[in-house]
This record gives structure tokens, sequence and C-alpha cells, in this order.
């Protein structure tokens, strides 16, 4: 035994509690200290059945996922499996009780004991591959003997928990205990003492005959291919039921452990692990301390109801805030108010929310005609279009009628965050709050620091996106910010690449082979190419003059082909907004080639790749050595949450680091000779390439330095 676990007894049933806050993780020291409270229990005979609980606010929520990055470094490997099979080997029944949840090693331990009891509101599941890992000390060889093979195959390759309820309905928990969890344990305990125990690797009754689990598995694996394309780890855990049915137990435990492995040591883990702890990590804000005041946010307005201020209305209301939504006209704010219906009304279809919690939330939403009610609001988010001189209205028409302490926030995507709070007499309420379209589902939200911007305000942001359900990211003010300055060269670069002879639908399909969730072609054409085109037309004036510029999606906007809204851009569009080449926009880029004297040649799918992705790391650089963001991981987060970039390659910059920064540099050395000016290589690039580094040595650098 250890301080992490510990018996008392009550009468003739023992209670091992582990007791490892917050979460109760399987870090060193656990398992051992569950075993030697196991081999006790067994060696006393006044104890006739055992509860296995954990102590505070959950069972046992998984493995400490640090323990990972140390056995992929070359540390010890540290198998459960014989723990378990010593727990399932107990001469006393023992009773796993759950509360809170029971994920991945924990859910493992759970099912090496002979029941299971578990309160109403826990959870289980087996959420590896979400680590790009699969179970690894029984879970693929114990789940299906439970659940049944087509659950397991779900559960395991889907990663998605269940809950309390839907686990006993299967058979993976054996009780549902109203009330206390501990006292129903133990008298279930006192039931089944002196009676055999069932060892769950015993059991075969689920794992049905293999005409029917091959079906099951092949389509499994189509789901796995269509749903989580690129990943391995889903197919892997598949792979590893599949062997559950059809050899005995101990050769699946190989099977599995063999696979585990294998994923373990695959880049694809090492990113996605990456991106567990990189998302706790953006939190982090050096400057503003922990115990910094929150201002409360308890009602909110939101000035403009088109797509994006109807969206951010809907996130708010979805969290159980109240929203004024304010437009220009009557008109403007009843379509706005029709498109959040029809959206709401999209999503119970879909089955994500019910009728009931519609209503309940449409009812926080509340049309307004005028500023007049915005006198007792909180917050502000203004979410008009992306013009300068208009949103500076906006900000004076707020500082006017808002009351001494209420943000005012801008949904801009690319303007100065401080010339706005300029239009104010208090820049310090004023920041920068960039939701991403759709803004009821996108998980990214940009928070954007004005020089001015106070640290109660941003502190108060960063935690309210929590509550709404994002992912904050604080970046500072500059063109684009971190996400829309990067994605410039990243659609700069796929536009030169169809000027220069590369098929539109080419550009396109080697990104999305890439990982990418759709290709930059593709992507304006849904955001609308008329957004950049405006945008481009707003900030011309600076830009250097002699350097080249990408010309064709200009020119289809003066044709008046703005994407799937006209239902022609780069592609042209059905009814129902289904893409298919343009041969018209073929003819018309290579006409405006050949009058510009550009040469058209034959372009590999490595180098689009290349020269789109590489665009992207090199001005993350940039940023990063310029302050605008604060870690290279934070602009990972930005991309794999904003942009629809691969999370199993972890985001742009740990993309790089995989790659090799030399050999990252070296290509971008190539692209600025043949290329020119816009290919300068940023000396944070330079310098980490020249030292043999990496962007995460850079990220712990800075934490070192702060």
């Amino acid at each position: 035994m250890n301080n992490l676990v510990r018996i008392s007894k009550d009468n003739d049933v023992a209670v091992i509690t582990i007791d490892n806050p917050p979460v109760n993780a399987l870090g060193p020291g656990l398992p051992e200290g569950v075993l030697a409270a196991i081999d006790e229990i067994n060696g006393d005979p006044a104890v006739k059945a055992a509860v296995v609980i954990g102590g505070g606010r959950t069972f046992v929520a998984g493995a400490d996922i640090k323990e990972f990055g140390k056995m992929t470094s070359g540390g010890p490997r540290r198998s459960l499996l014989p723990l378990l099979l010593r727990i399932e080997d107990s001469g006393k029944p023992v009773v796993m009780a759950i509360h809170g949840s029971a994920f991945g090693g924990g859910l493992e331990l759970a099912m090496a004991g002979h029941y299971r009891v578990a309160s109403p509101t826990a959870q289980v599941g087996q959420p590896e591959v979400n680590l790009g890992i699969i179970p690894g000390a029984g879970g693929t060889q114990r789940l299906p003997r439970l659940v049944g093979v087509a659950k397991a195959v779900e559960m395991c390759a889907g990663g998605k928990p269940v809950s309390a309820r839907e686990a006993a309905a299967l058979g993976l928990v054996d009780r549902l205990i109203e009330g206390d969890l501990l006292a129903g344990a133990v008298a279930f305990a006192r039931e089944v003492a002196g009676k055999p125990a069932p060892k769950t690797r015993a059991r075969a009754e689920k794992l049905g005959p293999a005409a029917e689990t091959a079906a099951i598995f092949a389509a499994a694996r189509d789901a796995a291919a269509k749903k989580q394309r690129g990943l391995k780890a889903p197919l892997a855990a598949i792979d590893a039921v599949e062997a559950g049915t059809k050899l005995p137990f101990e050769e699946g435990c190989q099977a599995e452990a063999k696979l585990f492995t294998e994923c373990l040591f695959s880049d694809q883990s090492k990113a996605l692990i990456h991106v567990f702890f990189g998302e706790r990590e953006v939190a982090k804000i050096p400057d503003i301390p922990k115990e910094t005041a929150l201002i409360p946010v308890n009602s909110v307005a939101v000035v403009g109801s088109g797509t994006m201020g109807g969206g951010i209305a809907m996130v708010f209301a979805n969290a159980g805030i109240p929203v004024l939504l304010k437009d220009v006209d009557e008109a403007a704010l009843n379509l706005g108010m029709e498109k959040i219906r029809k959206n709401y009304a999209s999503s119970v279809q879909r089955g994500r929310f019910t009728q009931a919690f519609v209503d309940e939330r449409l009812k926080l939403i509340t049309p307004v005609p005028d500023y007049d009610a915005f006198s007792v609001v909180d917050m502000v988010i203004e979410a008009v279009f992306e013009g300068m001189a208009l949103k500076k209205k906006v900000f004076a028409d707020l500082d006017r009628v808002c009351r001494p302490g209420a943000i005012l926030a801008s949904n801009t995507s690319t303007l100065d965050i401080d010339e706005i709070a300029g239009s104010t007499s208090r820049p310090e309420a004023v920041i920068g709050t960039h939701f991403f379209s759709p803004a009821n589902v996108m998980r990214l939200l940009e928070i954007v620091r004005g020089k001015k911007s106070s640290k109660e305000v941003i502190a108060t942001c960063m935690q309210l996106s929590k509550k709404l359900g994002k992912i904050g990211v604080l970046v500072g003010n500059c063109r684009g910010f971190v996400g829309n300055r990067m994605f410039g060269p990243y659609r700069r670069e796929a536009q030169f690449l169809v000027e220069e002879g590369a098929e539109v639908e080419a550009v396109d399909k080697a990104l999305v082979d890439f990982g990418m969730a759709m290709g930059p072609l593709a992507t304006g054409d849904l955001a609308g190419l008329d957004v950049g085109w405006r945008i481009r037309k707003e900030y011309r004036h600076l830009e250097k003059p002699g350097i080249r510029q990408p010309f064709a999606e200009d020119r289809l906007c003066e044709l008046g082909r703005y994407g799937q809204k006209t239902l022609k851009g780069w592609y042209r569009y059905d009814e129902n907004r289904r893409a298919s080449a343009d041969p018209e926009v073929t003819a018309l880029v290579q006409k405006w080639s050949a009058d510009s004297g550009i040469p058209q040649r034959l372009i590999s799918a490595a180098e689009i790749v290349d020269r789109c992705i590489y665009a992207l790391v090199n001005e993350g650089a940039r940023i990063l050595e310029e302050g605008y963001a604060l870690r290279a991981v934070d602009i990972d987060i930005i991309y794999l949450n904003g942009y629809g970039f691969p999370a199993y390659r972890g985001g742009p910059m740990w993309h790089a680091d995989t790659v090799g920064l030399q050999k990252v540099y070296q290509r971008v050395c190539e692209f600025h000779k043949q290329h020119g000016e816009l290919w300068e290589p940023a000396p944070l690039l330079q310098r980490l390439a020249e030292e043999g580094k990496t962007f995460a040595e850079f990220d712990k650098e800075q934490v070192a330095a702060a």
C-alpha cells in the first residue's frame, strides 16, 4: 500500500479507495498500491468481498498522459495488464464502484473487476484514439466480452463515452446505484460474497460467430476511413478488437500490445498528445496572474444579425446567457432571427438539440431596434461588415450608451483593434473576439489584445471562452492577427499555383490528401470570395509596389463569381451547392496568365503541399518572433480548431518540427530563390534550423524566460 491507495473496512467488506487527485490518474505508484490492497484483502479471512472506489470527484479518469511521453523518450514501459489479471484472479469478489468517469485505463481497471456498479451520472469510455493510441491493458479484449463486438468497436475506434445508463443496458455495468454510491456498492458486495465470481476474460457468449462479426469489422473500417480520415489509431483499434474475437485472451492481449506500441511511437500519437497538452497550455498568459479579478458577464448584446452576429448570439444563448440582438433596421433583424430559427431547427432535425432546449434558447435572444437597452448589458460584441469606418462609428455609439465597466468587443477578423478602440473614451474596455464561421459550430475564439486592453478584460474573455464551449487563444493586434495573417500567404500560394498552371481541383486535392478539411480554393468559395476581395481593397495602399500579387481571385469577383453564394466561384455549384470543376475558370486563368507573361508548367502534388504549408510555417515563425503569438503551440491550436488543419499532424509548427526545421528552411530558401521577396525566410526559422532546434524547444525557452 502507499499514500495513493487506502483500505478501510465495513464489517466483512473491504473498501479500497484510490486517492490521486484531481482525477485519480493511473500514474506511477497507483497500480502497485491497488495490487498491494488486493493481496491484503485476499490474505484477510475476515474480508468476504471488496469494493474499489475513487476518492474525490471521479473513479479513475485514465492514465497519466505524461507517462506516454516518458515511454517514447526511452523511459520504462509500464503495463497495467499484470495488475488487472491479479484483480480478476482474486479469490474474493471485487466490485468496482464508478462515479464521475472511468475512461481509458480507468475503464480497463473497472472491467477487471468481477462486478461494476455506478452512479447514474457516471460515464465510461475508451477515448485513447483521441491521443492516437488504443487501449493497451486488455481494453479491446475485455470490452467485447461485456458489451458485444459492435459496441466495443464503436467505443474503441470512435472514442466517445457512454452514460452509466447505457452501460447498464449493455451489460458493462451490473447495477445503477441511486443515492450513496459507496453504501450501495458495499450492499451489492455482500450480495455476491461467497458466490463464484465471473472473470471477464473467461466470458465468450457476446463475441458472436465469425460470419456476423466480419460484417461489423468491414463496416467499421469503411466508417473510420470516411469519418476519421487519415487517422491510424481507429483502424488499429478495430484490428485489436477483431483479434479478441479470433484468438484466446492471452494471445489477443499480445496482439493488442503490439498495436498499442506501434501507435504510441507513431508521429500521429506524438502530435495528438502535443494537441492535448496544447489546449491546456494556451489558457496560460504569462503576464496575467491567475488571481486577476474577472468581470461578471451575465448579459450581452450583439450588433449585427448576419451570419456572424446571429451565430454569436446563438453561442451565448446556448451557454444560458441572455442576448440582445440589433441590426440596421427591422427587415435585417427579421432576416437574422429567421436564420437563427432555421439553424436551430436544423440542429433539432440532426438530433443535436431537443426542441425543448431550442425553445429555451430562443427565449434568451431578444431582437431590439436601437441601442437603448444596451445601457444595462455587461458586454457587447460588434459583428458588422469588415470596414474600419463602419466599426469606428459603431464603437463611438457604444461608448455613448454602454455603462462604465462593460466590455466592448469587436468580431473583426483583420482590422486594427487599437484604431477601433481609439473611437471610444475607454480603450481599456475594448478587445477583439474573433469568432470563426459558423460561430455556433467552430471551437476557436481568437482573443485580440489591444495596447490598452485591461488585464481584467483579457482574463474575463479567456475564462468566458470556456463557458461558451470555445478554445480561447490570446493573440496580438496585427493585420489578420494570427490565423488570417498566416492564411493570407497559404491562399496566396494556392492562387499562384493555379496561375502557374496547376488545375484548381489539383491544388485542393493535394491539400485534402495532406489532411486539410477543405482545399484553400474551395474554402474561399465557401466563405465568399468577395469577403477577401473587400479586405484586399481596404489594404491595397499598404502593398509594396513591384511585388507579385495573385490576381485571378479578384478578377473572378469582378465577374460576380463570389463562390457558393452565387453558385460560381473557383468551382461551379448546383442548387444543393455541390461543387464541380468549371472549365470556364481554367480558360480564364490561362488567358490572364498568358496576358501577364506567366509561363505554364506541370506542378506536382508535393510542390503544392510544400508551397502552401511552408508559407504557413514561415509566416508563423515571423509572427512568433514579433510576439503576436505567445507560443508555437498557440498557432497550432488556432490552426487545428479554426482552419481544418489535421490534428494528427499536430498543427503547422509541430508538423514543421516533425519534418525537421533544417529541411523546411532549405525548401523555403529554394522558394525564395525561385519566387522572390515574398518567400524571404523568417529569421526565427533560420536561427532554429541553424541551431538544430525545434519550435517546441523555442516554446520551452519562452516559458523559462517568463
